[in-house]
């Protein structure tokens, strides 16, 4: 499994940061309220951006940067991903 980090976009449109080893798992967890207090109390969630990382502690560490960001910047990296993936669908 590889350890992901992630970001969901809360039913009051905020952002919650996280991080796992099998993203399938949590992201169940989370829709079904147990995978967090503060996602618990914001359902439903939306898987908006993942992140794979080479480590458990990388994966940490990135969290940790992310979280640090503003929500106009988290937005930004939101964006850029999903960006990327549409112009990768159409090549």
């Amino acid at each position: 499994m590889a350890d992901v980090v992630y970001i969901l976009r809360c039913g009051d449109g905020t952002l919650y940061t996280g991080w796992t080893n099998d993203l399938e798992k949590r992201l169940t967890a989370h829709a079904a309220g147990k995978g967090g207090k503060y996602t618990r109390a914001r359902l439903p969630v939306a898987l908006v951006y993942t992140e794979t990382c080479e480590s458990a502690h990388e994966a940490r560490s990135r969290e940790w940067h992310i979280k640090r960001l503003t929500r106009a910047e988290k937005l930004r990296l939101i964006n850029k991903k999903e960006r990327a993936e549409h112009e990768k669908d159409r090549a």
